[in-house]
């Protein structure tokens, strides 16, 4: 990876606007590299354009990291703002850092340690069409079934797309994760289809390119009182 990265910016580094490469090893065992692109209103870091070219070739899990910087200055250690993304989006990631006149690799919390983390900080929100909000205000509604829509167990806002919108508090109190042709009848009527041979046409109004056998999680919510 460090040759990946050092190879790219001897090639492709203009000592100006393109100093350092990077290179992102992805769950599958691919190399991505990317170079930075410097401007004086803060463009992108060579760590962000390689995350985002490993992103568009398919990868969803970096496993690992590493930049370089040109003129033989060698392996770089990532710059706070770097650091900061890969502890919100990529809390597992490792990264190759110098320590003198050899490298290594650590976690990138070892880098950024007792760090604010920002997704901790928002409250998730669960979308709805317009149409599903008296059922989720009389309580007859508690279950909805989402693909590649991330949630977790606790604070949510229920969000109704009306012209303006229209947001309830509550609580997501439970996920499960299961292929959608093994979805029951009795989960189907829990999210108000007639039975599980309904669920995915009806989930294709809202994921076109759904499959039978793709995994769906079935959300279940609760709506504060008050």
């Amino acid at each position: 990876m460090i040759e990946a990265a050092r190879s790219l910016v001897g090639r492709h580094g203009d000592g100006n606007i393109h100093t350092v490469a990077a290179a992102v090893l992805d769950e599958h065992g691919r190399t991505h590299v990317g170079l930075n692109l410097y401007h004086f209103t803060g463009g992108p870091c060579a760590e962000l354009v390689a995350l985002a070219a490993a992103r568009a070739a398919g990868a969803r899990a970096p496993r690992l990291l590493v930049a370089v910087g040109d003129a033989g200055r060698g392996v770089l250690a990532p710059c706070g703002r770097d650091r900061q993304v890969l502890a919100d989006y990529f809390p597992d990631i490792q990264v190759i850092v110098p320590t003198g006149a050899d490298v290594r690799v650590v976690p990138i919390g070892d880098l950024l340690p007792h760090t604010y983390r920002w997704p901790a900080q928002q409250v998730q929100r669960l979308r709805f069409r317009a149409g599903h909000l008296p059922a989720v205000r009389d309580g007859s509604k508690r279950v909805t079934m989402r693909y590649a829509d991330p949630v977790q167990v606790g604070p949510a806002l229920l969000v109704f797309e009306f012209d303006e919108e229209i947001s309830l508090p509550g609580r997501i109190t439970s996920t499960m994760a299961k292929r959608l042709d093994r979805v029951t009848d009795d989960e189907a009527r829990e999210d108000g289809f007639a039975g599980a041979a309904d669920v995915l046409p009806g989930l294709r109004d809202y994921y076109p390119g759904l499959q039978p056998g793709d995994e769906i999680v079935i959300v279940r919510f609760d709506v504060d009182d008050g």
